[in-house]
Protein backbone atom coordinates (compact mmCIF):
# COMPACT_ATOMS: atom_id res chain seq x y z
CA UNK A 1 0.00 0.00 0.00
CA UNK A 2 1.49 3.73 -0.78
CA UNK A 3 2.44 6.18 1.85
CA UNK A 4 -0.88 8.48 2.55
CA UNK A 5 -1.15 11.59 2.28
CA UNK A 6 -0.80 13.11 5.65
CA UNK A 7 -2.26 16.69 6.71
CA UNK A 8 -1.99 18.65 9.85
CA UNK A 9 -4.43 21.15 11.30
CA UNK A 10 -2.71 23.45 13.77
CA UNK A 11 -4.81 26.48 15.84
CA UNK A 12 -3.95 27.96 19.40
CA UNK A 13 -4.56 25.41 22.16
CA UNK A 14 -6.07 22.13 20.00
CA UNK A 15 -9.39 21.95 21.47
CA UNK A 16 -11.53 24.05 18.82
CA UNK A 17 -10.81 24.98 15.05
CA UNK A 18 -7.63 22.51 14.43
CA UNK A 19 -9.75 19.15 16.04
CA UNK A 20 -12.63 20.58 13.99
CA UNK A 21 -10.91 20.41 10.76
CA UNK A 22 -9.37 17.14 11.86
CA UNK A 23 -13.05 15.38 12.07
CA UNK A 24 -14.18 16.99 8.96
CA UNK A 25 -11.06 15.78 6.51
CA UNK A 26 -11.04 12.38 7.90
CA UNK A 27 -15.28 12.18 7.58
CA UNK A 28 -14.78 13.52 4.43
CA UNK A 29 -12.34 11.38 2.61
CA UNK A 30 -13.93 8.31 4.60
CA UNK A 31 -16.29 8.99 2.29
CA UNK A 32 -15.15 8.97 -0.60
CA UNK A 33 -13.36 5.85 0.26
CA UNK A 34 -10.24 7.54 0.63
CA UNK A 35 -9.59 6.97 4.13
CA UNK A 36 -6.40 4.84 3.96
CA UNK A 37 -4.71 7.08 1.24
CA UNK A 38 -5.41 10.50 3.90
CA UNK A 39 -3.89 10.24 7.30
CA UNK A 40 -5.20 13.43 8.94
CA UNK A 41 -3.94 14.84 12.71
CA UNK A 42 -4.12 18.31 14.43
CA UNK A 43 -2.07 20.22 17.28
CA UNK A 44 -1.79 23.15 18.87
CA UNK A 45 0.58 25.72 18.50
CA UNK A 46 1.04 26.32 22.82
CA UNK A 47 0.83 23.28 24.86
CA UNK A 48 -2.35 24.91 27.15
CA UNK A 49 -4.35 21.53 26.68
CA UNK A 50 -2.15 18.66 26.35
CA UNK A 51 -4.11 15.34 26.61
CA UNK A 52 -7.43 16.97 26.81
CA UNK A 53 -10.76 16.11 24.69
CA UNK A 54 -11.87 19.42 22.49
CA UNK A 55 -14.07 21.85 23.45
CA UNK A 56 -17.74 20.72 24.48
CA UNK A 57 -19.20 22.86 22.55
CA UNK A 58 -16.97 22.09 19.85
CA UNK A 59 -17.82 18.64 20.09
CA UNK A 60 -21.61 19.40 20.54
CA UNK A 61 -21.63 21.25 17.08
CA UNK A 62 -19.51 18.77 15.42
CA UNK A 63 -21.55 16.14 16.43
CA UNK A 64 -25.34 17.78 15.57
CA UNK A 65 -23.74 17.22 11.81
CA UNK A 66 -21.98 13.82 12.41
CA UNK A 67 -18.85 14.44 13.00
CA UNK A 68 -16.82 12.38 15.48
CA UNK A 69 -14.24 14.59 18.03
CA UNK A 70 -14.60 13.35 21.20
CA UNK A 71 -11.81 10.51 21.57
CA UNK A 72 -9.49 13.36 20.25
CA UNK A 73 -6.71 14.88 22.57
CA UNK A 74 -5.09 18.14 22.44
CA UNK A 75 -1.30 18.13 21.75
CA UNK A 76 1.35 20.61 20.74
CA UNK A 77 3.18 20.89 17.82
CA UNK A 78 6.49 18.90 17.64
CA UNK A 79 9.53 19.31 15.71
CA UNK A 80 8.91 15.57 14.16
CA UNK A 81 5.65 16.92 12.32
CA UNK A 82 7.48 18.75 9.88
CA UNK A 83 9.33 16.01 8.54
CA UNK A 84 6.38 13.65 8.77
CA UNK A 85 3.16 15.43 7.45
CA UNK A 86 3.03 16.75 3.78
CA UNK A 87 0.81 19.73 4.84
CA UNK A 88 0.73 21.65 7.71
CA UNK A 89 -2.57 24.06 8.10
CA UNK A 90 -2.79 27.01 10.36
CA UNK A 91 -6.15 27.98 11.09
CA UNK A 92 -5.01 31.98 11.14
CA UNK A 93 -2.18 33.95 10.44
CA UNK A 94 -1.01 34.27 13.48
CA UNK A 95 -0.25 30.12 14.37
CA UNK A 96 0.79 30.65 10.21
CA UNK A 97 3.62 32.78 11.81
CA UNK A 98 4.51 30.48 14.96
CA UNK A 99 4.91 27.26 12.40
CA UNK A 100 7.23 28.83 9.95
CA UNK A 101 9.27 30.14 12.92
CA UNK A 102 9.49 26.74 14.12
CA UNK A 103 9.58 25.28 10.55
CA UNK A 104 13.09 24.22 9.65
CA UNK A 105 13.71 26.23 6.57
CA UNK A 106 13.86 23.13 4.08
CA UNK A 107 10.06 22.32 5.28
CA UNK A 108 8.73 25.63 5.12
CA UNK A 109 7.20 24.94 1.66
CA UNK A 110 4.87 22.33 3.71
CA UNK A 111 3.47 25.19 6.08
CA UNK A 112 -0.04 27.26 4.78
CA UNK A 113 -2.65 29.00 6.35
CA UNK A 114 -5.97 26.87 5.78
CA UNK A 115 -8.57 28.83 4.27
CA UNK A 116 -6.74 30.72 1.51
CA UNK A 117 -4.64 27.13 0.78
CA UNK A 118 -8.15 24.91 0.45
CA UNK A 119 -9.71 27.47 -2.06
CA UNK A 120 -11.67 29.80 0.71
CA UNK A 121 -11.08 33.52 -0.44
CA UNK A 122 -12.58 35.47 2.37
CA UNK A 123 -12.54 35.42 5.51
CA UNK A 124 -8.46 34.31 5.13
CA UNK A 125 -8.22 33.05 8.79
CA UNK A 126 -10.74 30.73 10.76
CA UNK A 127 -11.90 33.00 13.90
CA UNK A 128 -11.57 31.31 17.44
CA UNK A 129 -14.71 31.08 18.87
CA UNK A 130 -13.58 29.99 22.57
CA UNK A 131 -14.38 32.92 23.58
CA UNK A 132 -17.66 34.00 22.35
CA UNK A 133 -21.29 32.57 21.74
CA UNK A 134 -22.12 29.24 21.56
CA UNK A 135 -23.33 29.98 17.69
CA UNK A 136 -19.25 30.82 16.85
CA UNK A 137 -18.84 27.33 17.11
CA UNK A 138 -21.60 26.38 14.26
CA UNK A 139 -20.30 29.29 12.36
CA UNK A 140 -16.67 28.01 12.37
CA UNK A 141 -17.59 24.67 11.65
CA UNK A 142 -19.64 25.64 8.59
CA UNK A 143 -16.62 27.57 7.37
CA UNK A 144 -14.25 24.74 8.07
CA UNK A 145 -16.79 22.25 6.21
CA UNK A 146 -16.25 24.36 3.08
CA UNK A 147 -12.61 24.91 3.79
CA UNK A 148 -11.78 21.26 4.12
CA UNK A 149 -14.53 20.65 1.16
CA UNK A 150 -12.00 22.49 -1.37
CA UNK A 151 -9.01 21.07 0.38
CA UNK A 152 -10.00 17.57 -0.42
CA UNK A 153 -10.77 18.22 -4.28
CA UNK A 154 -7.47 19.93 -4.34
CA UNK A 155 -5.29 17.37 -2.54
CA UNK A 156 -7.43 14.94 -4.88
CA UNK A 157 -6.07 16.21 -7.89
CA UNK A 158 -2.92 16.86 -6.96
CA UNK A 159 -2.30 13.49 -6.30
CA UNK A 160 -4.41 12.12 -8.80
CA UNK A 161 -7.37 10.07 -6.70
CA UNK A 162 -10.21 9.87 -8.55
CA UNK A 163 -13.49 8.93 -7.15
CA UNK A 164 -13.86 5.92 -9.62
CA UNK A 165 -11.09 4.74 -8.08
CA UNK A 166 -12.01 5.26 -4.55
Amino acid sequence: MQTPYRVLFVCTGNICRSPTAEAVLRRLAEARGWGERLEVDSAGTHDYHVGEAPDARSCEAAQARGYAMRHLKGRHVAAEDFRRFDLLLAMDSGHLSLLLQRSPEAMRGKVHLFLPYAGVETPRDVADPYYGPRAGFEDTLSLIERGCAGLLARIAREQGWSEAAA
